[in-house]
């Protein structure tokens, strides 16, 4: 038997599932694409998670997109983690061209053009369906994280939510855990140290400055009502194909923390909500996020450790997750290890640093007899990549330079006018466009203070005899007349409106029945 021979027998044991599939290219040996050696994905490990790696221009983002689509082809929901800005395409019908044909007659098949079924989602002001949560679905241990809190602080942050529990105070935005911290270190001091224990003024300013620094960088916009669902990320489509869900962040990259707090948030509601399922045909749910370097380069390490964690435990909920970076050496080795389809494209070596990381990214693959991988790692082209999966009973496929196959959706953005006709036509933006302000802890504290202000102000003018007190001496409430607080109130008294009252902490005015994000 010939070596050509011997690899395209290799390669056809290797990519051959009984279970639904879907092909990703066909296989390259000494530069010439081997006719027959097909590179298959099964759908049945795609929970198992995966990495797509390359230098910029090498075709990261074609592959993402191409992968997306087979899996929405195959009617799994995914997810886009759109950092670039560059994967709306997905939404609208590709364009034939020579090039696309060339590619075609070497790795067999045929090519045709569809647009997929896409929703754009928003953190921010972006147009899309917004994405939301409230404070007290996020819950007092993950906005600690996300805080970066001490035990000390996190301990403060959990007694002030059994608080607002127990005295019905919904905590909907930050407006009103703001608010809660400023009574807990002023007014209600007393009050709270009666019932919960010691409360430290130093730990409050802390938590403040904190919350303060979260809301620079937007986090306002993502804290509040109406929340969202997480079961209207695995929709599908009238003609049966997956939803394909692209979150379009590209406006917050320079702020680590609102995308670590959605990260944290959205991994959490998953993971708590979604049922064990053990071992299925298909994932319930593909999430992909491209260059995801920039998470792990500038995310703390409270979003560090729960991937970490989510990684090794929610594939068992049919949840699968794939990370886009530019070195695989951008992934911790912890995450790295759990990652069961591995695309490598290629690497450049410049320099030094560069060489050393090619030899342990190809210590990474297995072991090939057709290939010297850290030699083929600089030399693939654009297009191509190296790739292992693992088979439907768990086992590494065998290592295949890969010419891959055409994105069938467009390979550019949509334009301004295409962003507004897939927005229009969205019934979720129609449903999560309306911002709710509900009467919650931020309205019930301020007329709280509000009415011990006016009682102080009537006591007064009643009994001044009374009192026996100079204008020098001022009482507690007097003091609470005259705090920042109370002058605040009187601020912004003219333009408060008369807001029901939630029934329950949590529940956000919405249907017990409907799942939001916690």
């Amino acid at each position: 038997m010939s070596n050509k021979d011997a690899f395209l027998a290799s390669i056809q044991k290797g990519y051959t599932f009984k279970g639904e599939h879907f092909k990703l290219g066909c296989a390259i040996l000494d530069g010439e694409v081997v006719t027959g050696a097909d590179v298959n994905l099964p759908l049945k490990t795609m929970n198992r998670h995966g990495l797509i790696a390359g230098a910029t221009g090498t075709g990261k983002t074609k592959t993402l997109q191409i992968i997306a689509e087979g899996l929405s082809d195959a009617s799994v929901p995914v997810l886009l983690m759109d950092i670039k800005g560059d994967l709306s395409g997905i939404a609208a019908a590709g364009t034939d061209n020579p090039k696309i044909q060339e590619r075609y007659q070497l790795i067999g098949g045929t090519w045709s053009p569809s647009a997929y079924p896409a929703e754009l989602l928003s953190l921010s002001d972006e147009k899309g369906v917004r994405l939301r949560a409230t404070v007290s679905e996020f819950g007092p241990i993950l906005l600690s994280k996300i805080l970066e809190l001490n035990d000390t602080q996190a301990g403060l942050v959990a007694m002030l939510f059994k608080y607002c529990d127990d005295n019905k105070l919904p905590l909907l935005d930050l407006k009103d855990f703001k608010k809660v911290l400023q009574f807990a270190s002023a007014e209600g001091k007393a009050e709270l140290e009666k019932e919960y224990g010691k409360i430290s003024t130093t730990s409050t300013g802390t938590v403040l400055r904190k919350v303060i620094e979260l809301e620079q960088q937007g986090a306002t916009l993502f804290f509040g009502e109406r929340s969202f669902e997480v079961d209207d990320l695995m929709r599908i489509s009238d003609d049966g194909r997956g939803m394909v869900s692209i979150l379009r962040v590209s406006d917050i990259q320079d702020k680590p923390k609102l995308f670590s707090t959605f990260m944290l948030s959205l991994l959490a509601e998953l993971y708590a909500t979604l049922p064990e399922e053990g071992d299925m045909d298909k994932p319930k749910l593909v999430m992909f996020i491209d260059e995801a370097h920039l998470i792990f380069n500038e995310a703390s390490d409270a979003l560090l450790k729960q991937i970490d964690t989510i990684i090794k435990l929610i594939r068992s909920k049919g949840v699968g997750i794939f990370f886009c970076t530019q070195n695989p050496m951008d992934v911790p080795a912890s995450v790295l290890g759990q990652l069961g389809l591995k695309v490598q494209h290629a690497l450049r070596a410049f320099t030094a640093n560069d060489r050393k990381a090619i030899k342990q990214t190809a210590e990474n693959y297995p072991t090939s007899e057709f290939y010297k991988t850290d030699e083929l790692l600089t030399q693939i082209g654009i297009g191509q990549a190296l790739i292992t999966c693992l088979d439907e009973k768990g086992v590494p496929t065998p290592l295949a330079a890969t010419m891959l196959v055409s994105p069938r959706s467009r390979m550019d953005v949509l334009t301004e006018s295409e962003i507004d006709a897939l927005v229009g036509s969205s019934k979720l933006v129609k449903k999560y466009s309306e911002t709710i302000d509900s009467q919650s802890a931020y309205e019930i504290l301020t007329a709280k203070l509000e009415e011990a202000a006016e009682k102080t102000a009537a006591d007064q003018a009643a009994a001044p005899a009374k009192t026996g007190k100079t204008k020098e001496e001022k009482s507690v409430l007097d003091q609470v007349l005259d705090s920042s607080v109370a002058r605040q109130v009187g601020r912004t008294a003219a333009n408060m409106i008369t807001r029901s009252l939630l029934g329950a902490l949590g529940l956000g005015g919405r249907s017990s029945k409907k799942k939001s994000w916690f």
